[in-house]
Order: C-alpha cells, then structure tokens, then sequence
C-alpha cells in the first residue's frame, strides 16, 4: 500500500492506494508528457472515461495525473487568454478531432453551430453552459 494525500477544501486527508491496482491502471492507460494532438485526445478520452465513475482512490490518483498531464499541455500549446470564446471553440474542436456535426445536440441546431463558427452569431450564455459541460471545461471560455 502506498500513502498519499488528497486535498478537500482546507482539509488534507491520507488515503492509501493499491500499489498493484494502481500499477495495472497506469499499464492500461499508458499516462505520458503529452507531445502532440493525438496524446492529448487520447488522454482526453481516458480521463472521459473516469469522469463520471465513482472513482476508487487509485482511479482518483490517475485521474489526477492524467489531468496534470493535459493541463500541462494546454497551458505550453492554448494561448487562450488572447482568445476569443469562437477561437476557443475553434482550437478544442480540431483538438478532439470534431466536426460542427458533433456539436448539433449540444448548441441545439446545424444552423446555430454554422452562424456560431462561421461568426455571425456570438455564443450565448446557455450555449456557453452547454459546451462546457460537454467539454468539461470552464464556461467562462466561452463567455
């Protein structure tokens, strides 16, 4: 067993891990530095994957990691604060390998996702709600 910390709001708690678990985990998700679009969709996919689990702790610890890892890489490859919200969009789209298709359900139509890509249609802030919980990001991208 190893033992690690977990931060929860202002409290610290320890919390073992199974070495071997954790082991077999890290061996099926293969979590590295992330060096080029491809990475980080798959580490994307991988975190999707956990995002809506009731995590064990050594789920939870990859799940860290992995995140880490994909902020790492966001932070040296998105240069978001000059951004616009519809450049924003633009970057996570082709970063995930997404067409306009893929957002007709969240945004609500072809035609809005078209006016939106194309600028003629700034996001609204119900879209902006929808696009972050379907990218799991902060809504104030999009804003």
């Amino acid at each position: 067993m190893l033992n690690t910390t977990r931060k929860s709001g202002n409290r610290t708690a320890a919390v073992k891990i199974d070495a071997r678990k954790y082991g077999r985990l890290l061996a099926r998700t293969l979590p590295v530095a992330i060096d080029s679009p491809e990475e980080h969709r798959h580490m994307l996919a991988e975190v999707d994957k956990l995002f809506e689990k009731d995590l064990s702790p050594e789920e939870a610890k990859l799940f860290d990691l992995m995140v880490a890892l994909i902020e790492d890489y966001e932070d040296k490859h998105f240069q978001l604060n000059a951004a616009t919200p519809l450049t924003i969009l633009q970057e996570i789209m082709e970063n995930r390998g997404l067409t306009p298709r893929d957002l007709w359900d969240v945004v609500g139509s072809k035609s809005r996702v078209s006016e939106i890509l194309s600028g003629h249609r700034n996001i609204s802030k119900s879209q902006a709600k929808k696009l972050a919980e379907y990218f799991k990001v902060s809504v104030d991208l999009f804003i």
